[in-house]
């Protein structure tokens, strides 16, 4: 029997979606449990987005965690393999605290890792697939794109301390101009260098028009070339017109390095989806291996949907205590064989949202109300 599409909930069906697509370029699923050892996450909370965690002491007295991420459980669970790599996706219920929120909540995240020799091909077919999984929940989407090489270059060559470093990538992300030239005038940059640093992270738009501001800025040769070249790769997949380049797109540098990037659709506010390269958490858990990746977050999917009209029911058939049970089932097999969405009930139910309401008479006769 075949099912309409409805009869799946919003979420059933993007992940449907994702699931699909990942497989089509060979992510195999991944799958785990809802808590993980403590340590797994107590050494490397910075990398988490948030470091409130549920934790519980087992029978055997280890200290667990419910969830709050998947992919420090997958780096985990990987082996480096020479010349190879692990493409691995999941779609996981995680345990943590959203932003702006004061309250633990269960989220729904979807999303893949690729981790071991990754090239630029890797890497531009974990752009376009951040891109598709866009495209696979709103047709209004945007993948914004960065690189942590040329930030990073620039602020080296400003010799700001350590933590100067940090408020200025703060202050990058929060696209705070007026303050992070504040903060290089104070630590004695140079205006030339402040001049080209403001420039570069104030420039945004499709690759066509930022990618020359950076060569035009003397960055870093090495990391333009390989930003120009995942974008002609994402133009040949037909995604140009949802690229952005946007240098306020900034991850935990001792984390991720190369490229990062986030993703909005139409009518959310904040983005849904986030990823990039992570090799220096690699580096930190003693792994030789690059990794890149990214998590569709899906807690969205709820409020986004109820913006959209639909039915929760196509069918309300009404019967009474006298009805003959086993006409009334037939009936009702009959209509879902039909691909109608079919409730039976005594009483039509309060705020329910129905396309028609039917009876069935004593001999097992359907008429519509």
């Amino acid at each position: 029997m075949e099912y309409r599409e409805s009869v799946l909930k919003s979420e059933e069906k993007t992940v449907f979606l994702l699931r699909n697509l990942y497989q089509s370029f060979g992510y195999r699923q991944y799958k785990m449990s809802k808590f993980e050892e403590y340590d797994l996450y107590a050494g490397n909370k910075d990398f988490l987005i948030s470091d409130n965690i549920i934790t519980f002491t087992d029978t055997n007295g280890r200290l667990m965690a419910l969830k709050p991420d998947v992919t420090l459980s997958i780096v985990r669970n990987t082996k480096d393999m020479d010349g190879s790599v692990s493409k691995v996706f999941y779609d996981e219920n995680v345990y943590r605290i959203p932003k702006g929120s004061h309250a633990y909540k269960e989220i729904l995240q979807a999303g893949l890792e690729c981790i071991g020799e990754i090239d630029n091909y890797c890497l531009g077919e974990v752009l376009y697939l951040a891109a598709a999984s866009l495209g696979a929940i709103s047709s209004g989407y945007l993948l914004n794109i960065s690189h942590l090489g040329i930030i990073s270059g620039l602020l080296q060559d400003m010799h700001l301390a350590p933590e100067q470093s940090q408020n200025a990538l703060r202050l990058i992300g929060e696209k705070n101009m007026h303050e992070l030239k504040r903060l290089c005038e104070n630590a004695g940059c140079d205006a030339g260098d402040i001049t080209r640093l403001i420039r570069v992270v104030s420039t945004n738009g499709a690759p066509e028009e930022v990618l020359p501001v950076l060569e035009e800025c003397g960055c870093d040769k090495e990391a333009v070339t390989q930003l120009e070249g995942l974008c002609r790769i994402l133009r040949s997949t037909g995604e140009a017109d949802h690229i952005v380049i946007d240098f306020s797109v900034v991850n935990d540098m001792s984390y991720y390095n190369g490229i990062v990037f986030r993703g909005y659709i139409e009518g959310v506010p904040n983005g849904i989806l986030s990823g990039g390269q992570y090799d220096k958490l690699l580096r930190k858990m003693g792994r030789k291996a690059r990794a890149v990746g990214f998590a569709v977050y899906l807690d969205f999917l709820e409020r986004f949907y109820e913006q959209e009209p639909g039915l929760d029911t196509d069918v309300v058939l009404l019967y009474t205590p006298e009805t003959d049970q086993e006409l009334l089932f037939r009936a009702v097999r009959q209509l879902t064989a039909e691909g109608l969405r079919v409730t039976a009930q005594k009483e039509l139910p309060k705020k329910l949202r129905y396309g028609r309401v039917m009876r069935i008479d004593p001999e097992g006769v359907l008429e519509t109300c």
